[in-house]
C-alpha cells in the first residue's frame, strides 16, 4: 500500500513550497511561520524537512522524520517557559549557548519558538546576534499569527512562510486575480497601473497579494495550455486570444518572480509598484498610457 505523502494539514501550497526549498537546500537558517492555521504542525514539518535523511524532504518515514514528528529528536528543541507569560531571558541565553554546540545526530540544531507573542523585545534582542551571525548548523523557526510581534531586526534576517489565509480572504484574492487577468486581456498599461495602485491603497496583506498573484499566474498557465490546443475556461481562452503565447509567458514570469518575493520581508507597496512596472513592459509602447 502506498504511503500518504506528508503535508502540513490543510496547507498543500505551503507544504509544496517548503518541500521545494528543502530540495534546493534553500530553507535558510531562520524562518517565520505566520498566519492563522496550525503553526506548530507547520514548524514540525519544516523541522522534519531540515533533518530528513530521505530523498523527498520531509519523507515522514526515515528515522529522523519520525523522531521530529514524535517530538523526540535530540536536535530539535521547542523553546518554551511554562512558568511565565514571557520566556525568561535566562532560558534564551541557554538556547543561544546550545546553538553553538554541534548537532547530536541530525543535520542541524533546530530551535522552535511556538509562540512569538511570548518573546518580548528584550528577549528578542538576546537572540538577535545568533540569528544574525550564528553557526551554520543552527536554525530557528519562529511561529507567530502576526509576524509584526517580532522586531524588524529579527524579521529582516528571516524568510517568512505564510499559512493559507481565511476562506473570505482567499475568495477575494481569486476575484482580484480574475480582474488582473481581464486587465491583461485588455492590454492597457494605464489601467494595470491603476489596479496596482489600488492594491497598495487598500492595504492588502502580503499573503493576500501572494494569493492574487498565484491565481493570476494559474490563469496565464491555463491560457498557455489553450494556446497549445488544449481546452480551457472562457477567461483562459480570452487570454490566449488577446495576449498570445509570448506575452502570456512573459507576464507569468513577472508574476512568478513577485510571488517568490512575497516570501520575504518586502513591503506590499514595493511589490505593487514592481507589478505595475514589470507588467507594463509586457505590452508594446503603443499601449502604454492607454485606457478604455
Amino acid at each position: 500500500m502506498a504511503v500518504e505523502r506528508l503535508t502540513v494539514p490543510g496547507e498543500p501550497w505551503l507544504s509544496r513550497r517548503i518541500r521545494e526549498a528543502a530540495a534546493r537546500d534553500a530553507l535558510g537558517h531562520a524562518v517565520v511561520l505566520s498566519g492563522q492555521g496550525d503553526l506548530e504542525a507547520a514548524a514540525r514539518f519544516t523541522a522534519a524537512a531540515m533533518q530528513c535523511q530521505g530523498a523527498d524532504r520531509p519523507c515522514g518515514e526515515c528515522p529522523a522524520c519520525r523522531k521530529v514528528l514524535k517530538g523526540v529528536h535530540p536536535d530539535v528543541t521547542v523553546v518554551q517557559d511554562p512558568e511565565h507569560k514571557n520566556i525568561a531571558v535566562d532560558i534564551l541565553r541557554d538556547t543561544v549557548a546550545d546553538a553553538y554546540n554541534l548537532p547530536n545526530e541530525g543535520n542541524r540544531k533546530v530551535f522552535v519558538f511556538p509562540d512569538c507573542g511570548a518573546l518580548d523585545p528584550k528577549a528578542q534582542n538576546v537572540l538577535l546576534k545568533v540569528v544574525e551571525d550564528g553557526p551554520s548548523h543552527a536554525a530557528f523557526l519562529f511561529c507567530a499569527v502576526n509576524s509584526a510581534v517580532l522586531l524588524p531586526t529579527i524579521r529582516s534576517r528571516t524568510v517568512e512562510w505564510k499559512l493559507s489565509p481565511p476562506q473570505e480572504e482567499a475568495e477575494e484574492s481569486d476575484e482580484r486575480a480574475e480582474e488582473l487577468a481581464r486587465l491583461l486581456c485588455a492590454g492597457h498599461a494605464a489601467e494595470l497601473a491603476a489596479f496596482c495602485a489600488g492594491l497598495e491603497n487598500s492595504k492588502v496583506s502580503r499573503e493576500a497579494l501572494q494569493g492574487l498573484l498565484s491565481g493570476a499566474r494559474d490563469l496565464l498557465a491555463e491560457g498557455l495550455a489553450v494556446s497549445c490546443g488544449m481546452d480551457g475556461a472562457p477567461l483562459a481562452r480570452e487570454l490566449a486570444r488577446s495576449m498570445g503565447r509570448g506575452r502570456m509567458a512573459a507576464a507569468a514570469d513577472v508574476l512568478g518572480r513577485l510571488i517568490r518575493q512575497c516570501n520575504y520581508n518586502v513591503g506590499v507597496g514595493h511589490l505593487a509598484g514592481a507589478l505595475a512596472v514589470e507588467l507594463s513592459g509586457v505590452f508594446p509602447p503603443s499601449q502604454h498610457g492607454k485606457g478604455r
